[in-house]
């Protein structure tokens, strides 16, 4: 049986009117990550402990960080 995701918001939300931010579900044995402003939209999953190294790479000085238009 699976249990329904209980999404949270980041605690840290970017620009102007707080709506650049993701939203995270903790499952057994995943980690769930999605766009706030489209929560039906998809979500990625993550193992949990591939969760950490990802979020790791995303603040390295060598990830490109390009703003991207939907």
């Amino acid at each position: 049986m699976l249990t329904p995701n209980i999404w949270k918001k980041s605690s840290f939300s970017g620009g102007g009117q707080g709506d650049a931010c993701v939203e995270v579900a903790r499952r057994r044995t995943h980690i769930a990550i999605r766009d706030s402003k489209t929560s039906a939209g998809v979500a990625l999953t993550f193992p949990t402990e591939a969760f950490v190294p990802f979020v790791g790479a995303l603040k390295s000085p060598g990830f490109p960080m390009r703003h991207m238009e939907p």
